[in-house]
């Protein structure tokens, strides 16, 4: 009985010290990964929000559609304990822009991202630029899907990233179903919601000149940082710092 008892009063105290983060942290962040990548590709993120005592939740995209992906971050958002501040990388900047019509989502933070307009798809709006060099490597699946064969992962997505880390990419690649990029969102959020946008400078997946025209597009409070398209691995001070700029002013 003893046992039982000294279990259920540290139970006790951790829901009371969960419940007191929540308190202090009216905001909750939630990531949304882009193509190529899963939830991890947020860790050194994470890390640096949770030590500002911010609930954190990092999405796990399917990638097979705008729809399904909209739905995993809709679910996201509803576990959320408050207001939300809504982040997207790459095509997660296609996904929060569809996703962020949700009354709990007070600002949203596209990270080298694709902001896309009401009645457009990723791929018309990639196509709007010259294309960047990454999206020559780009290789196909037998039933539809897009990757990113390991030496490009390494040469055109996260040419920044020490080399141990570039040979872990592939590991937790998460290829994403080609159609997906015609698929075209029916909100653009951006539109009614403040947004903020890091422009990653030596980008090889989304041509920079782009990232600057939508942060423009979108009228985002935006920042430059000298990184490839995986600034929240090689960069995550800037990252973690644009978010919280968001969590501050959205309070």
């Amino acid at each position: 009985m003893k046992a039982c008892a000294r279990l259920f009063s540290a139970s006790l105290l951790a829901l009371c010290a969960a419940q007191a983060v929540h308190a202090q942290s009216p905001h909750s962040v939630v990531l949304v990964h882009g193509a190529f990548a899963d939830g991890s590709s947020w860790e050194r993120v994470i890390a640096k929000l949770q030590a500002k005592n911010d609930e954190v939740i990092a999405v796990q995209l399917p990638l097979t559609s705008l729809r399904d992906d909209v739905a995993a971050t809709q679910r996201a958002i509803a576990r959320a304990h408050g207001d939300v501040v809504l982040v997207g990388h790459s095509w997660g900047g296609t996904v929060i822009t569809e996703a962020g019509d949700n009354a709990k989502v007070k600002a949203l933070v596209y990270v080298a991202a694709f902001a896309p307009d009401k009645g457009q798809s990723t791929g018309e709006l990639a196509s709007s630029y010259p294309a960047p060099p990454g999206s020559a490597a780009l290789a196909t699946t037998s039933d539809g899907f897009l990757y990113l064969p390991a030496p490009a992962l390494a040469r055109d997505f996260a040419p920044d990233l020490p080399s141990a880390q570039q040979r872990r990419l592939p590991v937790t690649q998460g290829p994403i179903r080609a159609a997906a990029f015609s698929d075209k969102v029916t909100h653009a959020a951006w539109a009614q919601k403040p947004s903020w946008y890091l422009v990653s400078t030596q980008d090889r997946m989304i041509n920079p000149d782009l990232e600057r025209a939508m942060a423009k597009k979108i009228h985002a409070q935006t920042r430059e940082v000298a990184a490839s398209h995986v600034s929240m691995l090689s960069q995550p001070d800037s990252v973690a710092n644009i978010i919280l700029a968001a969590v501050g002013q959205a309070k």
